[in-house]
């Protein structure tokens, strides 16, 4: 059985081509992106498009 072929895919931070297998941060190129973009979360930089909830909105539902 041949060895299945290295898949290559741009670093979502950097996008520097970034293998993904035997790759420990991936998606990411490196430890450094990795913690950049959780960076960027933890800052409130990325998010989740659509309206935010109100603390429990969802709980509501089920009573």
């Amino acid at each position: 059985m041949p060895d299945k072929p290295t898949l290559i895919y741009p670093c979502p931070h950097c996008r520097k081509p970034s293998r993904w297998d035997d790759n420990p941060w991936r998606p990411f190129c490196s430890e450094r992106c990795k913690l950049i973009d959780l960076g960027d979360w933890a800052s409130e930089r990325h998010g989740i498009p659509g309206d935010p909830s109100e603390p429990g909105d969802d709980l509501d539902d089920l009573y």
